[in-house]
C-alpha cells in the first residue's frame, strides 16, 4: 500500500538449506545490490500474502510464511513513513528467476557469503544473521472475529 505518505510492505526472506534467496532490483535506493523480495501491501490483501506474492512475481519461487522476522519502519526526508512486515518464509518450489522489469537478478546464495559481500544491502547484512533462530518468530493464525467488523480476512501474529 503506497497511500500519500503512509506506506505499508511485506518482505520474504525464502531460506533454502543454507541459502537465502536474494534478488537484484532494476531502479530505487537498492539498485544493484542484494536484498530481500519485497514490495507494497495491495488492496485486499493481508500482509503475509503479500510477502507471498512478492516472492513470487519477482522470483519465480513458492514460499510459505513461516514467522514474523521482523518489522522495518523509517520515516523518509522526515514525511513519508515508510513500514515494511519482514517474513522468514521456507522454500516450496520454483528455480529463481528475475521479474522482467524489476528485478535483474534472482538467485539462492549462501549465507556467509551474503553476509562478506561489498553488494548485499546494510538491511540484509542486519537481519540475515538471525535465520538460525527463525523458530522463535512470531506465527500468524486466522481467527473470526466479531461480524460487526466486516473482516474478509484476519490474522493475529504473535508468539507461540
Amino acid at each position: 500500500m503506497r497511500e500519500g505518505k503512509v506506506w505499508l510492505g511485506a518482505c520474504g526472506i525464502v531460506i533454502r538449506g543454507e541459502e537465502a534467496l536474494v534478488v537484484k532490483k532494476a531502479y530505487s535506493g537498492l539498485k544493484g545490490q542484494w536484498s530481500f523480495p519485497a514490495g507494497f501491501v495491495q488492496q485486499g490483501e493481508t500482509v503475509d500474502e503479500a510477502a507471498v506474492r512478492e516472492v513470487l512475481e519477482e522470483t519465480g519461487i513458492e514460499a510459505a510464511v513461516r514467522q514474523v522476522a521482523g518489522i522495518r519502519s523509517g520515516v523518509i526526508r522526515g514525511s513519508i513513513s515508510d513500514n515494511m512486515v519482514v517474513f522468514w518464509m521456507d522454500y516450496v518450489s520454483g528455480e529463481p528467476r528475475p521479474q522482467e522489469g524489476e528485478i535483474v537478478e534472482a538467485r539462492f546464495l549462501p549465507i556467509p557469503e551474503l553476509m562478506e559481500d561489498p553488494l548485499s544491502s546494510t538491511y540484509l547484512k542486519i537481519i540475515l544473521p538471525d535465520y538460525t533462530k527463525r523458530e522463535k518468530g512470531m506465527e500468524g493464525q486466522s481467527y473470526e472475529i466479531d461480524p460487526v467488523f466486516q473482516y474478509t480476512s484476519y490474522k493475529i501474529f504473535k508468539q507461540s
